[in-house]
C-alpha cells in the first residue's frame, strides 16, 4: 500500500480560495469536556468539531460551512448492503438511485443485467426476515461442509446453548427493572412517550426510585431514545435466547423453504425480488439499513429530520442481510452488482465470525477494486482485538497480507473524548482496523418516516462511506485505494490511553487500537484530498 506525505497537508484548498482554519493532527491539548451534552448535541454529535466543541465529531459542519459551501461536485453512487431500506421516506426519497437503463414494472430485463425491474438495486434475500446464524447452519448443514468448519462450529454452537439459559435470566430481569424505571417516569412526566427534557423536569425530591431511573435515563436516552425502545431490544434478545434453547431455530432452513436457492452452490439461476424494504408491509425489518443510508446520504437542508454526511450522492439499495447471519453468496454478488452498475462506494454494515464460502467475497473485493470501488466495512460489535480472531468479511486472513487496497475497516467511537473514547462494544485492532469514526447513539432515518439513535460499528461505517463519498465527490479522480488512503491519513490522532471492550482494566494508546491510529475527519480530508 502506497502512503501519502504529509508535507502535502496544507491550509489553502485548490482553488477554492483559503480555509478559514488549519487542520488540526494530534489533539492531546484539547481540553475534555466537563458539560453533559445538550440535547440537540447529543443528536448531531458527529457532525461537530473535536477543537471547537469538545465534541469528538468528524467536522462536518465546519467542513460544509468553511470548504464545501457552493461547490457543487459530482453525484456518486453508494450501494448499502444491508437489511433493506424504506425507499419511501420522507429524508432519502429524493436520493435514492435510480437505474436509468430499466423500465419500471415491465416485467423485462430491459438493462440485460440479469435482474427484472431492477429499479433502485436488488433484494437477495427475497421474503426472507428471520435466519440462522453461520455456525447453526454449518452444524445443521455438517453433512455437505467441511469437518475442521463444523468442528469449529460445533464447538461455539454447544458454547451458545451452555450460557443461553443464564443469558435469558439476565435479560428478563433486565426487562423487569427497566419496565419499572419506565412506569414511574411515566407517572412522574404524566406522559407515556416522555423525553430526557421531560424527565431532567422532574423533581425527585426524597423518592430513591424515581432519583435512580432518572439517573438511569440519563444514560439510557442518548443510545436508545427511550425505555419502551431498549424493553423491546431486550425482549428481541429473550425470544431468540428461547429459540436457541428450544433447538427451533437450527431445524429450520429458511434459504430452502422461502427463496429456494442452495446458499452453497454459486451458480445458480438469479434469485431474490425488486421488493426494497423486504417482505413486511410495516418495513421493520428494513430499520438497519434505512438508518445507515440516512448516515450517509439524508437530504441536507431540507428541513426535515437529519442531515446525512454527503451531499451529490444516490442510494443504491442491496438486501443482502438478514436479522442473522448473512450468506457469503449473497453478500459477494451484491458486491458484483454494485461494482457492474455504477456505484463508487459500498457500505457493509455487517459481519460474522464463521465462513463457508469466503473466496467468493474476497474474489468480489478484488472484483471491486478492479472498478474503482471503495467498500467500508463495519470492524464489529464484540469488544474484541479483532488481529486475533478473524472477522468476514475482511481483506486478510489473520496475520495475512491485504488482499486488496479498496477496503477500509472502521471502529465506533463515542461521545466521550478521553479515557472512554472508543465505544464499548467496538471491536479494534492495530493491523485489522483502519480508523474509527462515530459510532454511539447516532441519530438518523428510520421506516415510515420516523428517526431514531442507533449505537454500533454499522453506524460508523457509513459515516465513513459518507466522509468517502464526499470526497470523491468534490475529487472524482482520486482512485478507491487513495481515497482509502486519504481518510486514513488525514484523521486526528490522540495519545491518550484508552479503555477496551468496555474494561477499564485493559487499556492502551489509542494508537495500539488502529493501523492508522486516527479518527475520521471529513475537514481534514477534504484538504488533503485537495492536494493529491
Amino acid at each position: 500500500m502506497f502512503t501519502i506525505a504529509a508535507t502535502g497537508f496544507l491550509v489553502s484548498c485548490g482553488s477554492g480560495g483559503a480555509i478559514v482554519s488549519p487542520p488540526i493532527g494530534n489533539i492531546d491539548s484539547t481540553p475534555l469536556k466537563t458539560q453533559e451534552l445538550t440535547e440537540e448535541q447529543a443528536k448531531n454529535w458527529k457532525d461537530y468539531d473535536l477543537v471547537t466543541d469538545t465534541i469528538p465529531g468528524m467536522s462536518i459542519n465546519k467542513a460544509y460551512t468553511e470548504i464545501l459551501k457552493g461547490k457543487k461536485g459530482k453525484t456518486v453512487i453508494v450501494a448499502v448492503i444491508d437489511s433493506g431500506i424504506d425507499v419511501e421516506h420522507e429524508d432519502l426519497d429524493d436520493v435514492i438511485w435510480t437505474n436509468e437503463d430499466e423500465i419500471p414494472n415491465n416485467g423485462k430485463d430491459d438493462d440485460n443485467n440479469g435482474y427484472i425491474d431492477d429499479i433502485h438495486g436488488w433484494n437477495f434475500l427475497g421474503d426472507i426476515v428471520d435466519e440462522n446464524l453461520e455456525y447453526e447452519r454449518i452444524v445443521r448443514d455438517k453433512a455437505m461442509l467441511p469437518a475442521d468448519m463444523v468442528a469449529k462450529a460445533q464447538k461455539e454452537y454447544d458454547k451458545k446453548v451452555e450460557e443461553a439459559a443464564q443469558q435469558k435470566a439476565f435479560y428478563e430481569q433486565q426487562i423487569a427493572a427497566v419496565k419499572g424505571f419506565d412506569a414511574k417516569l411515566e407517572a412522574a412526566t404524566g406522559k407515556e412517550d416522555y423525553t430526557l427534557e421531560d424527565v431532567n423536569a422532574v423533581d425527585a425530591g426524597d423518592d430513591q426510585e424515581l432519583v435512580q431511573a432518572k439517573g438511569i435515563a440519563g444514560r439510557v436516552f442518548p443510545q436508545y431514545e427511550s425505555f419502551k425502545a431498549l424493553i423491546g431490544l431486550l425482549q428481541d434478545e429473550v425470544d431468540g435466547l428461547t429459540a436457541l434453547l428450544n433447538g427451533d431455530k437450527i431445524k429450520t432452513n429458511y434459504r430452502k423453504d422461502i427463496l429456494n436457492d442452495d446458499p452453497y452452490t454459486w451458480d445458480t439461476p438469479v434469485y431474490g425480488n425488486n421488493e426494497y424494504s423486504g417482505p413486511d408491509p410495516e418495513k421493520a425489518d428494513a430499520f438497519h439499513g434505512t438508518h445507515v443510508a440516512g448516515i450517509i446520504a439524508a437530504e441536507r437542508d431540507n428541513g426535515l429530520g437529519v442531515n446525512g454526511v454527503a451531499n451529490n450522492v444516490e442510494i443504491m439499495v442491496l438486501r443482502a442481510v438478514s436479522q442473522a447471519d448473512e450468506y457469503d453468496k449473497d453478500i459477494a454478488k451484491a458486491i458484483r452488482y454494485a461494482a457492474d452498475n455504477g456505484a463508487t462506494v459500498i457500505n457493509g454494515s455487517f459481519g460474522k465470525y464463521h465462513s463457508t464460502n469466503p473466496e467468493w467475497v474476497w474474489e468480489a473485493i478484488k472484483y471491486a477494486e478492479s472498478k474503482d470501488v471503495l467498500f467500508v466495512n463495519a470492524a464489529g460489535n464484540e469488544g474484541i482485538d479483532t488481529d486475533f480472531t478473524q472477522v468476514y468479511p475482511q481483506d486478510q486472513e489473520l496475520a495475512g497480507a491485504e488482499i486488496s487496497d479498496n477496503f477500509i475497516t472502521v471502529g465506533a467511537l463515542n461521545y466521550e473524548y478521553g479515557s472512554g473514547l472508543l465505544a464499548n462494544f467496538s471491536n479494534y485492532g492495530k493491523s485489522s482496523v483502519d480508523v474509527f469514526a462515530p459510532g454511539v447513539a447516532i441519530y438518523s432515518t428510520a421506516p415510515n418516516n420516523e428517526y431514531r439513535n442507533a449505537g454500533g460499528t454499522s453506524m460508523a461505517a457509513p459515516a465513513t462511506a459518507g466522509v468517502a463519498a464526499v470526497i470523491r465527490s468534490q475529487y472524482p479522480k482520486l482512485t478507491a485505494a487513495q481515497v482509502k488512503q486519504v481518510i486514513m491519513d488525514s484523521g486526528l490522532t490522540t495519545s491518550a490511553r484508552v479503555v477496551l471492550g468496555g474494561n477499564a482494566e485493559d487499556m492502551k494508546p489509542f494508537g495500539e487500537t488502529t493501523v492508522s491510529g486516527k479518527m475520521v475527519n471529513l475537514y481534514n480530508a477534504l484538504i488533503l484530498a485537495s492536494k493529491m
